[in-house]
């Protein structure tokens, strides 16, 4: 294992404050679905239905926003979309416990739509502070970031609202997010890296960059829609077999083998291609309905799909940051949170649906097959995308050498 890389990711000034931050900033997010659906159920006393209708609404802002915050944030800066945002989480988040129904679920829309970019304004800076031969390392120790934050978010908010109640595990979630808030705000990590700085570019056509991004954005989606209904799968099918008592070993596994295989990702000398590591993770996905016994067999059967989950979804970061021009990187981040957000949001009611017409078993074959799916449809338009992001970065490169010169003359 080549440790080299990591070593020079962590050297860099700044990146391992920003690592840890990410981290940490992270955790009151991932704690937002299951509070909010906590909160409905108990709180209020309503449904499951309720409760997926108001994270369904938040999850829809979320999709909107990302990108719209992004593009504030190439044209206006870091600290004053944080602010907004984190005065809004403020709000919602401390007065969300005493509203009706009703209008927490207008509420949770709003919310959504000016929810804190934190995971997008990570990878942005991530990508601005990194030299890009080092990237894909340092979005793998981003990625196994985002897997610890996942593993204790909802394990926070559960344990909030049975010891707490939903009002108190609220404001704990508004008080997280404040400070993650104004952390962010006080860290002010650039956007830009020196070069582009220097280059001046404020704008660039989307004709000249989105067209290749939409090709990635599909390939984008197919990873967490998969991830989503695998989860979901894991613990129908454990429901099924009496061993639901062992859901949280099998899916903690499941996240522990995704974290080596982002560890063993980022120290590569050369990347893997998004599509195909979204392939595989597809195509190692379909025969785990297949697997019989105990729950210790789904634990062995998920370990080739649980070591390409975190390099699946860190590849797509490294190759959104390549294809997106500087200038626009941060609405480019944010289109990319809006293809993550929008597969998780496909994955749930994908495997529901499949859960209950023929069982756990069957929904794995479903889920890895649509994603193969999704990942053929895009083949096509892969390489001429990579090519467009190819010239245009060659073009960008001598026009800040052409500027370089010029100065020194």
């Amino acid at each position: 294992m080549n440790m080299e890389p990591y070593r020079r990711v962590l050297a860099l000034r700044g990146v391992p404050l920003l690592l840890v931050v990410g981290f940490l900033a992270r955790i009151p997010v991932t704690a937002v679905s299951l509070t909010l659906t906590l909160h409905v159920v108990h709180g209020l006393g309503l449904g499951f239905t309720q409760a997926g209708l108001v994270g369904m609404v938040a999850t829809l802002g979320t999709a909107v926003g990302s990108p719209l915050a992004g593009r504030f944030i190439d044209r206006h800066g870091l600290r004053p979309v944080l602010v907004v945002t984190t005065a809004a989480q403020l709000v919602f988040w401390l007065c969300g416990s005493v509203l009706p129904y009703w209008a927490l679920l207008a509420a949770a829309g709003v919310a959504g739509l000016l929810s804190q970019p934190v995971f997008t304004l990570i990878r942005q800076c991530l990508a601005a502070m990194v030299p890009e031969a080092d990237r894909r390392t340092a979005f793998a120790l981003d990625s196994m970031g985002v897997e610890l934050s996942y593993m204790v978010g909802p394990a926070v908010a559960s344990v909030g609202v049975t010891a707490l109640g939903s009002g108190r595990m609220m404001a704990l979630v508004a008080c997280g997010l404040t400070a993650a808030g104004a952390v962010l705000f006080k860290l002010n990590p650039p956007t830009r890296s020196t070069e582009e700085l220097a280059a001046g570019q404020t704008s660039v056509p989307r004709r000249r960059w989105l067209p290749g991004m939409i090709v990635l954005l599909c390939a984008t989606f197919a990873v967490p829609f998969v991830l989503t209904a695998t989860e979901l799968a894991i613990v129908a099918t454990l429901t099924e077999s009496g061993a639901l008592s062992w859901t949280g070993a099998v899916i903690g596994l499941w996240c522990l083998c995704s974290m080596i295989g982002g560890f063993v990702y980022g120290g590569l000398s050369r990347g893997v291609s998004p599509l195909w590591l979204a392939a595989g993770l597809c195509i190692t996905t379909v025969p785990l309905g297949l697997v019989g016994g105990g729950w210790w067999w789904l634990c062995l059967a998920l370990i080739p799909s649980g070591l390409l989950c975190a390099p699946s979804l860190s590849s797509t970061v490294e190759e959104a940051s390549r294809r997106a021009p500087g200038a626009v990187r941060g609405e480019a981040m944010g289109l990319h949170a809006t293809a993550l957000t929008l597969g998780v949001a496909a994955g749930s009611p994908f495997a529901g649906a499949i859960i209950d017409a023929h069982g756990a078993a069957w929904t794995y074959a479903a889920t890895g097959t649509a994603g193969i799916v999704v990942v053929l449809a895009v083949l096509p338009f892969w390489r001429k995308g990579a090519r467009s992001a190819d010239a245009r970065d060659a073009a960008e490169k001598a026009a800040l050498q052409d500027d370089v010169e010029k100065a020194a003359t």
